[in-house]
């Protein structure tokens, strides 16, 4: 009886601690998603994230770090690729430093609204883009971040009608090839800076200027070290929602369809949450004393697009792509 008793609590004892070991395995079992954007907290993408993270909770760990405090802008691409980061909001321009052809996707006047960027990413054109990236760089874009359309943000009190007036004005661009081409093309000495330095540079005059949509003017206080915005809609803002190919490709089907739809969702959202916030920052401004108000933007407009289309980056551009575009 008391060897039958002892084998029978050995037996259960057994049990209990292979369940126990088996338990944290079972726990850890899911994959660790560490996503790195420059984007603050509080911005709308922040609260994008958070939803994106709500949805595919069942099937990883998602740690998300904000304000360039994991990896610096510009930096992110390079740590996906280098498996050092399994997502990340990427911007164009980086993909273009990468693949030239990408260029195109970050000219000025190019995109008309956040409508307009979702369809040419929803559109075989846009898969060819993406397909580029994957093949190319080992990394899947899930969609276009739109964070609103760019304006530019200025100290000085000098009224900007034309490209001719942004003579001489240092205009916060972030690094990179694309970035500082882009700052020409608005006529004005393009300035590489990192996001998270621009507030003190325009405290302290090592600026004149950046070139923002107005969420993240008002996410960043920058308003608070201008005086002025001028309304030059040059570039719709998007960045692209990125994983690293590795980790899609570990996925299964049905896994990649949920990552996908999670994706879409907190994007959408995103959307809408950023274009609204448009419509009212505009009277928020000016109740800081700002002055909003449109240059010339066709003028705009003409000199941007000359500068482009002489420039080499458009030699590296998909024949007929921006015709196509346009045509979207």
């Amino acid at each position: 009886m008391t060897l039958k008793t002892t084998r029978r609590r050995f037996l259960v004892g057994t049990g209990i601690a292979a369940a126990a070991a088996a338990f944290p395995a079972f726990a850890q079992s899911k994959p660790k998603l560490r996503f790195s954007a420059v984007f603050s907290e509080q911005d709308i993408r922040a609260e994008m994230m958070k939803k994106f993270a709500e949805a595919i909770k069942d099937d990883f760990v998602f740690e998300g770090y904000y304000g360039g405090n994991l990896f610096k802008q510009g930096t992110e691409l390079v740590a996906l690729q280098r498996g050092n980061l399994e997502m990340g909001n990427i911007a164009p321009q980086d993909f273009s430093k990468q693949i030239p052809a990408w260029s195109i996707l970050t000219s000025a006047y190019l995109f008309r609204d956040a409508n307009h960027l979702k369809k040419f990413f929803d559109s075989e054109l846009g898969a060819e883009m993406k397909k580029m990236v994957e093949d190319q760089l080992g990394v899947r874009i899930l969609g276009p971040t739109y964070f609103g359309s760019r304006h530019i943000g200025l100290k000085p009190d000098k009224k900007i009608t034309t490209p001719a007036d942004m003579a001489g004005i240092k205009l916060r661009m972030p690094p990179g090839e694309a970035w500082q081409f882009l700052g020409e093309a608005l006529g004005a000495n393009p300035t590489p800076m990192a996001y998270a330095e621009v507030y003190t540079g325009l405290q302290t005059g090592a600026i004149d200027g950046q070139d923002n949509p107005l969420p993240n003017v008002e996410n960043m206080k920058f308003y608070e070290v201008m005086s002025q915005i001028v309304l030059s809609g040059h570039m719709v803002g998007f960045d692209l929602l990125s994983v690293s190919k590795k980790v899609w490709d570990s996925m299964s089907p049905e896994v990649q369809q949920r990552f996908q739809a999670a994706a879409d969702a907190a994007i959408e959202f995103s959307t809408e949450k950023h274009l609204e916030r448009e419509r009212q920052l505009v009277e928020f401004f000016k109740s800081k004393g700002l002055q909003v108000y449109e240059p010339d933007r066709e003028a705009f407009r003409k000199y941007a697009q000359e500068k482009y289309l002489a420039s080499d980056l458009a030699k590296d551009w998909p024949k007929g792509l921006l015709e196509k575009i346009n045509a979207l």
